[in-house]
């Protein structure tokens, strides 16, 4: 074994890392997150819950804030955008995809634990990585599809359309009470879609020939439910 993998195998107190240990603590972790939110996330529940100690818990995390951010990515992971050569069902897909994970957290998950991360110039960048930035980058890459197909308007300006995009998710995400419902999406989509894109009638007929011609689930559906 080489000296950087016996390196990677170590935390910070220079013990081999139990991986059993890691999973237990974020999953008893993402458990107190939905039952009771993160402002009632303590490290003696969470250590409790895991079967651990604390020194064990100081030496995978500095504190709380840390802990959330590592419990709240594995839920966040962003597959990789579809391309169907469809730009409704592909935007479609790449905005219910992250909004679907957005949905395993309680609403003031987010919120919360964004006070917490805002006076460390570190933990903030550590919570953009981790909330925002994955599900911008998967609808990035599908507007940019979208873009060089023609399917949007050349003076579309694709950074402020994913601001806006983005905006319904994180807005419902850190301030309100509620997720996004299915018809609210669809909505948000159809609105923006209709500004951006360059011939919005032409884009909603080929999806719905593409749904015509696929009835096995494969395409997004989206008409309004």
């Amino acid at each position: 074994m080489s000296n950087s993998e016996r390196t990677a195998k170590r935390g910070t107190g220079g013990r081999p890392r139990d991986p059993d240990i890691d999973r237990a603590v974020l999953d008893a972790t993402l458990e107190i997150l939905s039952e009771r939110g993160y402002t009632e996330l303590s490290i003696e529940e969470v250590t409790r819950r895991a079967g651990t100690t604390r020194p064990a818990f100081y030496r995978r995390w500095a504190g709380r804030p840390e802990l959330a951010l590592a419990a709240i990515a594995t839920r966040l992971a962003v597959p990789e955008p579809p391309d169907t050569g469809c730009t409704l069902c592909d935007v479609g897909e790449s905005f219910n995809v992250f909004l679907a994970a957005y949905r395993t957290l309680r609403p003031e998950v987010l919120s919360a634990l964004y006070v917490d991360c805002t006076a460390d110039p570190v933990l903030r960048g550590r919570y953009l990585d981790t909330v925002i930035e994955p599900a911008r980058r998967s609808v990035g890459r599908t507007l940019a599809r979208a873009a060089e197909r023609g399917d949007l308007r050349r003076d579309a300006d694709l950074e402020q359309l994913l601001d806006l995009v983005a905006s319904f998710v994180y807005y419902r995400a850190l301030f309100a009470r509620e997720h996004l419902t299915d018809e609210e999406s669809w909505n948000a989509i159809e609105l923006l879609m209709r500004g951006a894109a360059a011939d919005f009638a032409e884009l909603l007929a080929h999806s719905e020939a593409l749904e015509a011609d696929h009835e096995d689930g494969q395409h997004v559906h989206l008409d309004p439910p």
